[in-house]
């Protein structure tokens, strides 16, 4: 039962749908004739929108990071630990948007969508999208909303790699950004694991090389294992063994291939729960956007040049047990930026939660970001003080 009442939930919200009939250029050199995006917004707007926040999403997400649609929701947001009035993103004083990213399977236009010039589902020949082109898609709906710079812009993981691309492509909307689990590009081990996990969907029978919708038929198997391998490396080894060692489910080895150990059986209900509510297709497109996303590789290898166009505050964090995408790529990103020049602070927080630990609550976690965000939200508050 959700804490509708509950002095830290912004309670009940309501998704919101955007269409642009404005051509979309992508990266890839295709464009998107139209497109919609879904969100979810948090608190109030002020009188010179400058107190607005973006949250940006990983590989799974969406854009319902808080409160609950429904009142008999069992779950709330992905970041409702971090997102409400008196949380390190305090709705009281910002006015906080989520957005599905385009491609996604929960509402903007993906592959799951219509095709407009073909009457078909977009399916596989949904365009690849980049970083970039979410970057692009999201500031025109912030143009929608008559946002011409964010307080901050936000994000863990894929959604650090975004809020990096914002402060380099479009540095005078960006007054600070707060970079969570990320890195400035994936490690030849981070591509491998996403192509396993590409191979698992599309070499399942009922892929049908991605229509598989046409044919009334989901690659629920190839999709089960893709998570799984992916569940894998979000977690940390002390994490796995502290929830189930060498548990069995039974007192005794069964000598068979069927589940024995607690941890088979959960990484299969995880793998079974995620095939039946995310797309093959976009989990395909969002794991090559993670490969594509190299700042560096666009400027000859050189970081610090990349990052030059940003004028932002930054905040890093990363976590000591994350090996997905572990501290020392969140150190070569400090690193990064003070040798540009930029004004950036970093913690490394002690959990034993592996890359999920952005996700969950964490006394020091939370006390880093709320004190960032605070700063934030004093400094739009002086400044529109000043401007009244």
């Amino acid at each position: 039962m959700p804490e509708t009442l509950s002095s830290t939930s912004v309670g009940l919200v309501t998704p919101q749908v955007a269409r642009f009939d404005t051509p979309l250029a992508l990266a890839c050199g295709r464009e998107l004739p139209a497109f919609e995006l879904v969100y979810e917004t948090y608190g109030t707007l002020n009188e010179t929108a400058s107190n607005a926040v973006l949250i940006c999403h990983a590989l799974s997400g969406h854009h319902h990071a808080a409160g609950y649609h429904h009142v008999d929701d069992r779950k709330p947001g992905w970041w409702d630990a971090h997102i409400g009035p008196g949380k390190s993103i305090d709705t009281r004083r910002f006015f906080v948007i989520a957005v599905n990213n385009l491609g996604g399977c929960h509402g903007s236009t993906g592959p799951a969508s219509e095709n407009p010039a073909t009457g078909r589902i977009w399916g596989p020949d949904f365009p690849l999208m980049t970083v970039t082109d979410w970057v692009n898609s999201q500031a025109m709906l912030a143009d929608r909303l008559g946002i011409q710079r964010f307080a901050a812009v936000v994000g863990g993981s894929l959604g650090g790699m975004q809020v990096l691309q914002w402060a380099m492509s479009l540095p005078e909307r960006v007054a600070n950004a707060t970079v969570v689990a990320a890195t400035p590009r994936l490690s030849a081990q981070n591509i491998a694991f996403n192509e396993v996990a590409r191979q698992a969907i599309r070499s399942d029978p009922e892929f049908f090389d991605g229509w598989y919708t046409e044919h009334q038929t989901l690659p629920r198997q190839g999709l089960r294992l893709a998570r799984m391998v992916g569940h894998i490396t979000y977690l940390s080894e002390h994490s796995m063994g502290a929830r189930f060692g060498r548990d069995l489910r039974t007192d005794s080895l069964n000598y068979g291939y069927d589940v024995e150990f607690e941890v088979e059986s959960y990484l299969r209900y995880q793998g079974d729960t995620f095939s039946t509510r995310f797309d093959a297709n976009t989990y395909l497109l969002m794991t090559k956007a993670l490969d594509y996303f190299d700042p560096a590789g666009e400027h000859e290898d050189d970081l610090p040049r990349a990052l030059s166009t940003a004028t932002c505050r930054f905040l890093v964090v990363s976590f000591t047990t994350d090996w997905r995408f572990a501290p020392a790529r969140s150190r070569e990103l400090v690193d990064a930026l003070l040798r540009a020049g930029k004004h950036v602070s970093y913690a490394n927080i002690d959990s034993p939660h592996g890359h999920d630990a952005f996700l969950l609550p964490n006394e020091r976690y939370e006390a880093v970001l709320g004190g960032f965000m605070t700063r934030v939200a004093n400094d739009v508050e002086r400044t529109t003080e000043g401007n009244l």
